[in-house]
């Protein structure tokens, strides 16, 4: 297998996505091995990160790799003025993968151009974010057996959330039928609607989070309102609280609903959902680790399914 660079989800097609899957659930029932002994992964998170950095760190130690890296652009020679190219070279002579998170959008793709090894992109700015699309796939697939063919509601920030936009890229391969609510000021923008349209993809777009869409829906994803992604305050305070998903709320969903997040959350799920079975989004997060050693895997183009 060849070494890849991993940077949006639609440089994916459909059987490469099923192929990581497999290798997902290979890891879930064999998440620790020496595939990555005498390897160096490097994590450069430029902006903060937990799950992410945290999740991909565990699937390299998981692995018998080493890490190295930063968790704070403050802490590294970018602050002194470095650019992001002379970083991307100077690593790439210390690590065989990259794994890089960067506020700007385009930066990993212009990371894997310049640097000499592969990189993943763990976020760039609201983009993308196709490790984390992996494991939301992973998620969908172990909670529905299937992935063709669902209904999902995507809920919240669809304008800025770089996690709905890769699922939305991905999920073109398998005929959802489509539910985006979110304000007028957080909508689904135009290429992604494009996205639908092209693909014969159904959706719908509402304003409101009734109990008509949480009764049609086998998947939920209820996204956070990025403070960060604002430049106006004003804009941010007037849309941060409209989507609250309550437990009162469920008694009209299916038995096999789940809802997802992203994490972190804010206001937008109560706790008193925690308990419920319908919520999946602490499991969603640890199978973040699976599916990002079936990428990392891929990326420095080794086959556990070979051993």
């Amino acid at each position: 297998m060849e070494k890849e660079s991993l940077v949006a989800i639609d440089d994916l097609n459909r059987s490469e996505i099923l192929a990581l899957l497999e290798r997902a659930r290979y890891f879930e029932q064999h998440p620790n091995s020496r595939l990555l002994e005498g390897r160096v992964v490097a994590t450069l998170f430029f902006e903060p990160s937990t799950r992410t950095r945290l999740s991909f760190e565990t699937a390299v130690n998981r692995l018998g790799g080493r890490v190295i890296g930063f968790s704070d652009a403050a802490t590294s020679s970018t602050s002194k003025g470095e650019t992001l190219k002379d970083t991307i070279k100077m690593v790439s002579n210390y690590a065989d993968l990259i794994v890089m998170r960067h506020h700007l959008e385009g930066a990993a793709r212009y990371a894997a151009e310049v640097g000499g090894v592969p990189v993943i992109n763990a976020g760039d700015g609201a983009n993308q974010h196709p490790s984390q699309t992996m494991l939301d796939l992973y998620s969908i697939l172990k909670t529905q057996d299937k992935i063709e063919g669902l209904t999902i509601t995507m809920v919240g920030d669809l304008k800025y959330g770089r996690t709905v936009h890769s699922l939305l890229q991905a999920l073109r391969f398998f005929k959802p039928i489509m539910n985006f609510v979110s304000s007028h000021e957080l909508q689904m923008p135009r290429e992604y609607i494009q996205l639908c349209e092209e693909n014969g993809i159904e959706y719908h777009e509402y304003t409101e989070f009734s109990p008509e869409v949480i009764a049609a829906s086998d998947i939920i994803y209820m996204t956070r309102v990025q403070r960060e992604r604002f430049s106006d305050i004003m804009e941010y305070e007037k849309v941060k609280n409209l989507y609250t998903l309550r437990r009162s709320m469920l008694d009209v969903a299916k038995p096999n609903m789940r809802i997802l997040h992203p994490l972190p959350r804010v206001n937008e799920i109560d706790i008193d959902v925690d308990d419920s079975s319908h919520a999946y989004y602490f499991e969603q997060a640890r199978n973040g680790v699976y599916a990002r050693q079936a990428i990392i895997t891929k990326a420095l183009g080794i086959d556990p399914l070979a051993k």
